[in-house]
């Protein structure tokens, strides 16, 4: 497990910090993670949930969040129709519509219960626009993500058995040919 913790750290790290500085993301800014942590364990999501290894996935996203100024906010699975575990300061912030239930390993994923365990004052929103999401174990992030996302890769395509995909938003572009945008 301390291979596998070690792998997760810094695959996790490096997604934060090439979000950010790609998607230009500033302090207070949030990336919100879908993980399956039994696709990152090698079985099918859904179908191993490992909640030791949420603990780690959790620990690592909040102190990659944390180190760059950032927040970290936790896709819930579709039991609790992907909702999003994040602080109550940044649910209150973004003026998000907050909804009531508390994730377990199989209601809600192994790494959005971690995360609600590990916050200062965790909260349950509906849904976010964030800037940057990040999905390991094709849990389909996209749909908080706010438009216009951009996909990103970096040099890990995978952590552990799981793939990695990650996008960031950038401003539409609006106007057609006369438009000036830069």
């Amino acid at each position: 497990m301390n291979e596998l913790k070690n792998e997760v750290f810094c695959v996790i790290d490096a997604a934060v910090d090439a979000l950010a500085k790609a998607g230009d993301i500033q302090p207070g800014g949030v990336i919100v993670l879908g993980c399956s942590t039994s696709e990152v364990a090698g079985a099918r999501i859904g179908k191993g949930s490992v909640p030791e290894l949420g603990d780690v996935i959790a620990e690592a996203m909040l102190t990659a969040c944390a180190a760059r100024g950032l927040n970290a906010a936790f896709q819930c699975c579709e039991h609790l129709n992907r909702a999003i575990v994040m602080e109550q300061r940044v649910l209150d912030e973004r003026r998000l519509t907050q909804v009531r239930a508390i994730p377990q390993p199989k209601a809600g994923g192994s790494v959005p219960a971690a995360a609600w365990k590990r916050l200062n004052h965790p909260a349950l929103a509906m849904n976010i626009q964030a800037e940057a999401a990040i999905d390991i174990g094709d849990t389909l992030v996209g749909m908080h993500i706010r438009p216009v996302a951009v996909p990103l890769r970096i040099e890990y395509g995978k952590v552990s058995h799981a793939n990695l995909v990650m996008a960031y938003s950038r401003l539409p572009y609006i106007g057609g040919s006369r438009a000036v945008y830069e």
